[in-house]
């Protein structure tokens, strides 16, 4: 069944309130990737709050879903996430990538409650996310591993390898996501390292490509719905995105790859994620 309006209004509610969180985090951070991580934002609202099966009251649980975000510098987003999730208290992200806080730029799996793997090093999140995938299933368990990787990540060999291992062994109960906001750290993508034809490779590889409107919560949960049934071959979901999505002085523009805020600027952007100005 498709999401019902009520269901739509309270992710968009979500949404709304990590935009925000994520400014806030970049702000008292004096600096964050922030452009990447507003561009991932209704991906990991409707995984966290529709799909995946997950406790904050027992965050060890052992049938718990993974999801390894192999873009790993988007942890702007991701540890708020977890926050309004319940893992921990959002008061303690003012310490974000501030001097022995638990909170790098990267996160880290032994001091984030509610993180499943360490990651910041590009290319690696795949291959961790296929190991935990063959994992399970070896185990004869049903928790499905989720990994979100970055487009220009997709530059990486390891990637590749991954994928390969991935279709050779029909790894059905991983679903791969790529944030494909055509952006990477200095450059489009297909300015930088062209990765046209992006599905097609995927194709090659072995895997079932779904292409969607990664801002669209209909059509990901339809996705990301049928991803998870496939049982014929894995499944790859390119979103596409826009870096920097809700704040239009960040959009499309990478020099908000990596970027601070003075709180003039936390101010307009709010107000522009607001529809104020």
């Amino acid at each position: 069944m498709p999401l019902t309006e009520q269901e739509l209004n309270q992710l968009q509610r979500h949404a709304n309130q990590l935009r925000r969180d994520i400014l806030d985090v970049t702000y008292w951070a004096g600096g964050a990737h922030v452009g990447g991580s507003l561009s991932i934002v209704e991906i990991l609202v409707i995984l966290y709050y529709t799909f995946m099966n997950i406790d904050p009251r027992k965050p060890e649980m052992e049938d718990r879903d993974r999801l390894v975000l192999s873009k790993g510098h988007a942890g702007a987003a991701l540890a708020p996430l977890l926050s309004r999730r319940g893992f921990f208290d959002f008061e303690s992200l003012k310490s974000f990538n501030k001097f022995k806080s638990a909170f790098g730029m990267h996160l880290d799996k032994h001091k984030v409650i509610g993180l499943d793997a360490s990651t910041g090093s590009l290319g690696h999140g795949l291959p961790m996310a296929v190991g935990l995938a063959l994992g399970a299933r070896l185990q004869g368990k049903s928790w499905r591993t989720y990994c979100l990787l970055g487009d220009g990540e997709c530059n990486e060999g390891t990637v590749w390898e991954a994928a390969m291992a991935a279709a050779h062994y029909k790894v059905t109960n991983l679903t791969t996501i790529i944030d494909r906001n055509k952006f990477m750290l200095d450059g489009s993508t297909e300015e930088v390292m062209a990765l046209e034809p992006l599905a097609d490779k995927w194709r090659a590889f072995g895997f079932l490509v779904k292409e969607v409107n990664g801002h669209s919560y209909p059509e990901l949960y339809e996705t990301i719905q049928a991803a998870n049934t496939e049982k014929g071959a894995p499944v790859v979901i390119i979103a596409h995105t826009v870096k920097g999505k809700g704040v239009d002085f960040m959009e499309n523009d990478v020099r908000w790859h990596y970027g601070g805020l003075d709180s003039d600027m936390l101010e307009k952007a709010k107000q522009k994620l607001a529809g104020e100005a």
